[in-house]
C-alpha cells in the first residue's frame, strides 16, 4: 500500500493555534520533514510528540525529494512543516508538492495559520482581491523596480519582510506610492501583536522614528491597499457584464451593477464603496439599495 504526504500548517506564534488534527497528524508521522530541526523540535516538545525529523530547507529539499518519494512509495506517511505557517506558500515545500503530484502521490493538507490572510484581515484594508508578493528582492534597485510593478496591480498587495529591513522597505514604498494606505502587521498571534496603519509616506516616517530608538522584533507583513483610482476602474470593469445588453458605450444602471456585484459575492460594504464612487451616489444610499436587493433575493 502506498503512503502519502501531509502538508501541515503550524502556529505562526501562538502554540495554542495548533489544532487537535495538527497534533494528531504530527504524532502519527513516520517521517517529518522540516526547514530547521531545532525549530520543529521545540514545537514537538510542546506537545510531547516524538517522530524522526529530516531537514528539508530550500538548500536541501531538491536533493532529497527522490528519497522522500521512495519512502512514500514504500508505504510511509511523510509529513512536511515549515518553521511557521502554511507550507508551500513562499516556502520550499512547494518543490516537494510539485514533485509529489507529478509522481502521482496523494497529498493531504492539514490547515493551519497563515500570515498572509491573518495580516490582510488585521489590516482592515480592501480585501475583495489581493496579490501575495512574498519577500521582495534584496538589492535596492531591484526593490524599486519591483515596487513600481506592484503599484500597477489592481489588488491589495501583501509583502513579507524581515524586521531588520522593514524600515528601509517602507521608505522605498513611500517613494513609489506615497499616498497609498499601508498597514504594517507585526508579531501576529503573539502577546505584542501590533498593527500600524497610515499613508505610506506617514508610516515610513513613524517607523523610522521607532527604529531609531530600538530595533523592531518579530516577522513583519506589509499590506498595501489598491490605488483608489484603480479600484474605481475595476469597479466599472467588474460590472461591464451587467451592461452587456446596453447600447455601445452606455454604462450599466446602478441596479444592474448592484445585481452583478451580488452575483460576484462582493461584500455589501465594499460593493457600496465601489459603486458610490462610480455612480457618484451617497454610499449610504447605495448600501440601502444593496440590502434591499439581498432581501428581495431571499423571497
Amino acid at each position: 500500500m502506498s503512503g502519502y504526504i501531509s502538508i501541515i500548517g503550524t502556529p505562526i506564534g501562538n502554540l495554542s493555534d495548533a489544532s487537535p488534527r495538527v497534533q494528531q497528524t504530527l504524532a502519527a508521522a513516520q517521517l517529518l520533514l522540516c526547514e530547521d530541526t531545532r525549530v520543529t523540535s521545540k514545537l514537538l516538545s510542546a506537545f510531547s510528540i516524538h517522530v524522526p525529523l529530516m531537514r528539508c530547507d530550500e538548500h536541501t529539499i531538491a536533493a532529497r525529494t527522490d528519497e522522500v518519494l521512495q519512502r512514500v512509495f514504500a508505504g510511509e506517511h511523510v509529513c512536511f512543516v515549515s518553521d511557521a505557517g502554511m507550507p508551500a506558500i513562499s516556502d520550499p515545500g512547494q518543490v516537494l508538492v510539485d514533485a509529489a503530484l507529478d509522481a502521482g502521490v496523494h497529498i493531504e493538507v492539514i490547515p493551519g495559520p497563515s500570515a498572509v490572510v491573518c495580516a490582510l484581515a488585521a489590516s482592515g484594508l480592501n480585501s475583495s482581491s489581493f496579490f501575495f508578493e512574498g519577500f521582495l528582492p534584496r538589492k535596492q534597485s531591484a526593490i524599486d523596480k519591483r515596487l513600481r510593478v506592484l503599484s500597477t496591480i489592481p489588488a491589495t498587495c501583501i509583502i513579507y519582510e524581515s524586521p531588520h529591513r522593514v524600515c528601509a522597505t517602507l521608505h522605498a514604498l513611500a517613494a513609489v506610492m506615497p499616498t497609498r494606505r499601508v498597514a504594517l502587521v507585526r508579531e501576529l498571534t503573539k502577546v505584542h501583536e501590533e498593527v500600524q496603519r497610515a499613508r505610506a509616506c506617514e508610516l515610513a516616517e513613524i517607523m523610522a522614528k521607532r527604529c531609531a530608538t530600538a530595533p523592531l522584533k518579530g516577522e513583519c507583513v506589509i499590506v498595501v491597499e489598491c490605488d483608489e483610482a484603480t479600484s474605481r476602474e475595476l469597479s466599472c470593469a467588474r460590472f461591464d457584464a451587467a451592461g452587456a445588453g446596453a447600447s455601445a458605450g452606455e454604462k450599466p444602471t446602478l441596479e444592474d451593477a448592484i445585481h452583478a456585484g451580488i452575483a460576484d459575492h462582493v461584500r455589501p460594504t465594499q460593493l457600496a464603496k465601489e459603486l458610490a464612487g462610480t455612480y457618484n451616489v451617497p454610499r449610504a444610499q447605495v448600501y440601502d439599495a444593496i440590502v434591499a436587493a439581498l432581501e428581495a433575493a431571499k423571497e
